[in-house]
């Protein structure tokens, strides 16, 4: 990869996420304004990667990273990182924290500070941004368009921005972790380490009474252990949804592979966004009668049943 985008400007959690990457060594740090603004980006082939956040320990999947990655011509998710969160206060020069009525960040750092806002700042406004870096670095700019007075943001992005910190290690939850995925074009499969993860998006035929329940049997006869399972709406119309998942395995083991196989011949669309190395290393638990070497074998058993020949052609 020589050019990886990631969600901007610099300083942010994204940034880190990168520079954490081998890739990031040689490639060149592209930042872009938003998620879905960097990864049509990717499609377009203007950068060759997009490092972006996919999952919070506090807040769940992010919704934007889980409906770009689905809306336009397919991405793979290739790596992911986990980052530990720790968010700052940070002002003007001279202001001080009697003085801050309102606040800017982005949602997803807000709903982590909530509580220590809501004890030391209890009458302050949340403005929205699209990154914790973008409101230190408008807040730095201070332009009749900045209509808050703080930001929630890292310690590094205060620095850079020249803005003084009143209040560190805010969150309201000290061991906060932000999960990071690398996504790339379709290309040829992160070879299985035997500590991978797998990314899908289903899409239901019909919705009715156990769609959901039937969509699950698929893993569970299988032996494989979800990490992540989220629903998001379509957009098509009220009540339409679709469910974002991480499993334990990589798509050319035998199990995993079988799973996808009962995915598609029931669901409406089966979007594969990729099977990668997990960050955290752990092997997933592979039940007996599960593993490579069994499916192998039953197959092995049914074409000597069936004498070599071929299952039946079917028509449609």
């Amino acid at each position: 990869m020589e050019r990886i985008g990631y969600l901007g400007p610099a300083g942010t959690f994204s940034e880190q996420a990168l520079r954490s990457r081998p890739e990031s060594r040689t490639a060149q740090a592209v930042p872009y304004r938003a998620v879905d603004v960097a990864l049509q980006a990717l499609r377009d082939g203007h950068i060759d990667g997009a490092v972006v956040p996919i999952e919070n320990s506090v807040e769940g999947g992010v919704p934007a990273t889980l409906d770009a990655l689905v809306s336009g011509a397919p991405l793979v998710v290739v790596g992911e990182m986990l980052l530990p969160v720790s968010f700052v206060l940070a002002v003007r020069p001279g202001v001080r924290l009697s003085q801050v009525a309102s606040i800017g960040t982005h949602p997803h750092a807000w709903a982590q500070v909530r509580g220590w806002i809501g004890r030391n700042l209890p009458d302050a406004g949340f403005v929205p941004s699209t990154s914790t870096a973008a409101s230190a670095a408008d807040l730095a700019r201070s332009g009749p368009a900045i209509s808050y007075d703080a930001a929630v943001c890292l310690d590094i992005a205060a620095q850079d921005n020249g803005l003084d910190v009143l209040a560190r290690d805010i969150g309201d939850n000290p061991g906060a972790v932000t999960r990071f995925v690398l996504v790339a074009r379709p290309g040829r499969l992160p070879e299985p380490t035997g500590r991978d993860k797998t990314t899908l998006t289903l899409y239901q035929e019909h919705d009715r009474p156990g769609a959901l329940l039937e969509l699950l049997e698929q893993f569970k006869v299988r032996g494989i252990n979800l990490t992540r399972l989220e629903s998001r709406p379509t957009g098509e119309s009220l009540g339409r949804y679709c469910f974002s998942v991480d499993f334990e395995g990589h798509v050319l083991e035998e199990r995993v592979g079988e799973a996808l196989a009962g995915l598609k011949r029931i669901c409406l669309d089966v979007r594969f966004l990729g099977s990668y190395p997990r960050a955290d290393e752990v092997r997933g638990q592979v039940p007996a009668g599960f593993d490579d070497y069994a499916y192998q074998s039953a197959a092995a058993w049914l074409a000597s049943i069936r004498g070599g020949r071929s299952p039946v052609r079917a028509v449609r």
